[in-house]
């Protein structure tokens, strides 16, 4: 398998996605060639990481001095707390702006680790290493860092674009079946908001990515679904208008994930697979999705046996919190919810097309248990 790279443009920063099979090695080299100033590197890693892939990673910085963190990799990781004592290390450690933060590990560690890399003298270097499909897709690119609020996920941030992304597919062979189609609950949005040839290439496909973790089809998938993403960041990096379809199906997950407490009960790509059949449904209802993209999409659920009933999942006693939840979204505007609807597959509804009241966003989910 060959490597592949190509650049994310944005107007505060364009940077390298490399991408490939075992290409971890490649670190120092890339350090060295796109950040030659580097000295000291903190690596910030997940716990649960196996150890052969950080071991991996060390051995291609030889050349440099390293702090290490390792974390536990939960959503509670993402607070003011644990980002301080970071920082704090950082300073005690004497890193500059020309030292660099990594983040080795999924979504979670890369929010937390470029939020820090952004606070910390106002900006150091930060590479993001993703290692669950998940982040290889989608919270790597795009520059968002964020921790959580006692009122919500991701209330907390900046935008920060790393200096360089590396996705390397062989750290995906140790995740659980449960972790991949979280990844593909991404790969599945990135589709449907705006390509539906890839929509159709994912429907003859994706068993091959989640269930056997074919090499050059997850590939595919993986640049594919990045090159979407960088389309979009390319031409709206701060989340003025455009950028917000990428909200598909996150303002239902948000009250989804917050009502499970941000628990591993309902992880994060399973909310967003629950939340976007529930922004399909509602499309339909609104008579703004044909009937046949719905069922195509319904097919495509159950084909995979991805999560698509409510009530499998939540009891309806529950629909005041996801409410509440939904509510704190950082795209509502004016009290209104501002949802990213589906009018066909590969085409979203724009941003502020479709803002509803809570009374009618309370009213659909009271009717999913009729």
């Amino acid at each position: 398998m060959k490597n592949t790279k190509f650049i994310v443009k944005t107007k505060s920063k364009s940077y390298p996605i490399y991408f490939g099979n075992e290409i971890l090695y490649l670190s120092g080299s890339l350090i060295k060639k796109n950040l030659p100033g580097v000295k000291k590197i903190c690596i910030i890693t997940d716990k649960k990481l196996p150890n052969v892939i950080l071991k991996k990673l060390i051995k291609s910085l030889k050349k440099y001095e390293i702090k290490i963190f390792k974390l536990n990799s939960i959503e509670r990781i993402k607070s003011f707390k644990v980002a301080n004592n970071l920082a704090e290390n950082l300073l005690k450690n004497n890193f500059d702006r020309s030292d660099c933060v990594i983040a080795l590990g999924g979504g979670i560690l890369g929010d937390l680790s470029s939020f820090v890399a952004s606070i910390t003298k106002r900006g150091l270097k930060f590479i993001n290493i993703p290692t669950t499909l998940l982040s290889q897709v989608d919270s790597s690119i795009g520059g968002k860092t964020a921790i959580n609020s006692n009122q919500g996920k991701n209330l907390l941030g900046t935008f920060y674009q790393p200096d360089f992304v590396l996705s390397d597919i062989s750290t995906l062979k140790s995740l659980p079946k449960r972790e991949m189609i979280c990844g593909y609950g991404e790969i599945l949005k990135h589709a449907l908001i705006a390509d539906k040839k890839f929509f159709l290439w994912l429907s003859k496909n994706a068993k091959w990515l989640i269930n056997h973790r074919d090499s050059k089809i997850l590939k595919y998938s993986i640049i594919q679904s990045c090159k979407i993403k960088a389309k979009i960041i390319s031409s709206d990096e701060k989340e003025k208008n455009l950028r917000m379809i990428l909200n598909f199906g996150h303002t239902f997950a948000h009250g989804f994930e917050g009502t499970k407490n941000f628990s591993k009960s309902l992880n994060h790509g399973e909310a967003v697979l629950l939340g976007m059949m529930m922004a399909i449904q509602f499309s339909f209802e609104k008579k703004i999705l044909p009937l046949k993209d719905l069922i195509s999409i319904a097919k495509h659920y159950h084909a995979l046996n991805l999560p698509i009933n409510i009530k499998k999942i939540f009891k309806k006693n529950k629909i005041n919190k996801i409410v509440y939840f939904a509510k704190k979204d950082k795209k509502n505007l004016n009290g209104k919810i501002n949802l990213i609807l589906l009018k066909k597959i590969g085409r979203a509804s724009k941003p502020n097309e479709f803002p509803i009241s809570v009374g009618e966003f309370k009213k659909f989910l009271v009717s999913r248990w009729k």
